[in-house]
């Protein structure tokens, strides 16, 4: 085992009790009880002293045990529909993956996008990024990601081995992908839930409605930046790939297609399952709004087109099927405890009242307006990486209108580029489903997200606080 994994091992549980046992509060009873599991949790997280979805249990162990939650409102959180709208999504890549729709998606890519590295990575990036905007961005990396992978075992998998120069193109196109799907999603109302809960915020409390164009003339354009911003700091900085080459040329795709033959019966019906899936994703609000006591959620869609994949037969004589419950053994079951966990401690945190005491101790400071904007979208930034974007969004978001109702500034200048921040956590796989679904490929490291990660979270606070200032002013 290793040196960083045995310290981190003892170092989280060793860090909780000293926090649980200072002699003077930090926060409150309460508060300093959530930030101790907290700091137990990201050092094993960090570590990777155990598996992340064994330190993601913790909240489970830990918040009942001190009192902070029962264990049935702590447990409830690994039953989140959140957590079963990725389930849904799991199961739609299995489909994919067992028809071989996914390796066929994949040869087209490279053959419309050329099969230079370089190309390769970017028209993954556009893909994820254009997909992200119509549909959850959890929905869109799963879909993505077996063909991603299919593309480097594909070019990868040579004669010279895996090399460094191999190693940096697997790590470009997982990254790509997860930062692309975060940043694709801001660029329309639907496209990540945070969007989704601050418009409710706005419609229900303070009677403020923002267009779908209108969203669209902001997050589209910061959307088209910041992908670009990930793409050159991936490829040409941190992780260059400039001497690969690929000894799959165009012929031995265009072998490989031959090879799968036309498109299967299996595969079409497949295509056409996710096909609606993703009509009723785009279409959820208008049939929402057509039939009200339908009430579909994002999560209801993802488990229809579970249950689709399991119980439309391709061939009913037959008992054919496209997946069965066993082919589940490969489902990432991990990651969904991954996100329980996480929900749990968003849970811990916002009812012991730290984040509340965080925002109302910027709001009392005597500090500027800009200032204030600049702390907020730091603190919103760099707290998701802890906690789920989407509960974080809904704790902060009326705050951070009070806050500005108090500084005497129109709301939305505040809580547009603060919800904004939510989705551009590219630091710990914790912190967004991206960023753990492609952690799960096996070819990301924490500490080479963190590393990328950090650089682009303070980029994406730059990019904000120029939005805060300049753009949101000149269009709301």
């Amino acid at each position: 085992m290793e040196k960083s994994k045995i310290l981190g091992l003892l170092l989280g549980p060793i860090a909780f009790f000293i926090l649980i046992n200072l002699p003077t509060e930090l926060v409150s009873e309460k508060g300093d009880s959530v930030i101790a599991v907290a700091v137990w949790m990201l050092i094993w997280w960090i570590t990777e002293a155990v598996s992340i979805s064994v330190t993601a249990l913790l909240p489970l162990l830990l918040l009942p045990i001190l009192k902070i939650l029962p264990i049935a409102e702590v447990g409830a959180n690994y039953g989140s529909p959140i957590v079963f709208l990725f389930f849904g999504g799991f199961v739609m890549a299995l489909a994919l993956e067992k028809v071989n729709l996914h390796k066929r998606i994949a040869l087209n890519i490279i053959r419309l996008t050329g099969t230079t590295p370089n190309k390769v990575i970017l028209g993954f990036m556009i893909a994820t990024a254009s997909l992200s905007m119509w549909i959850s961005n959890t929905a869109s990396t799963v879909v993505m990601l077996p063909i991603a992978l299919s593309v480097i075992n594909l070019l990868i998998d040579d004669e010279d081995g895996f090399t460094k120069n191999d190693k940096n193109f697997a790590l470009s196109v997982m990254l790509g992908i997860a930062f692309s799907a975060n940043a694709g999603g801001i660029a329309t109302v639907i496209g990540t839930p945070p969007n989704s809960v601050l418009i409710g915020l706005l419609e229900n409390e303070y009677n403020t409605e923002i267009s779908f164009l209108k969203w669209m003339t902001l997050g589209l354009p910061f959307s088209i930046i910041m992908v670009t911003i990930c793409y050159v700091v991936l490829v040409k900085w941190m992780f260059p790939n400039r001497d690969l080459k690929f000894n799959a040329s165009k012929e031995v795709i265009d072998t490989e297609l031959e090879k799968l033959g036309p498109t299967s019966g299996k595969e079409k019906l497949v295509l056409a399952i996710f096909g609606v899936t993703v009509f009723l994703w785009i279409f959820r609000t208008l049939i929402n709004a057509i039939f009200p006591q339908l009430g579909l959620t994002d999560t209801m869609i993802s488990i229809f087109a579970a249950i689709a994949l399991f119980s439309i037969p391709y061939n009913l004589k037959k008992g054919d099927f496209i997946i069965r419950w066993k082919d589940t053994s490969r489902l990432a079951w991990g990651i969904l405890i991954l996100f329980g966990g996480g929900l749990a401690l968003a849970k811990g945190m916002s009812s012991s009242g730290i984040v509340d005491m965080v925002a109302a101790a910027i709001a009392t400071s005597d500090i500027s307006i800009l200032l204030t904007a600049s702390l907020l979208i730091l603190l919103m930034l760099f707290m998701t990486e802890l906690m789920s974007n989407v509960a974080l969004v809904a704790v902060l978001a009326p705050v951070v209108a009070g806050i500005a109702i108090g500084l005497n500034i129109p709301i939305l200048y505040l809580l547009i580029p603060v919800t904004i921040a939510s989705s551009c956590a590219f630091m710990l796989p914790m912190a967004t489903p991206p960023n753990a679904i492609v952690f799960a490929s096996g070819y990301v490291k924490i500490a080479q997200m963190a590393r990328v990660g950090i650089l682009l979270n303070l980029i994406a606070v730059g990019l904000l606080i120029l939005v805060f200032q300049f753009v949101v002013p000149m269009l709301f």
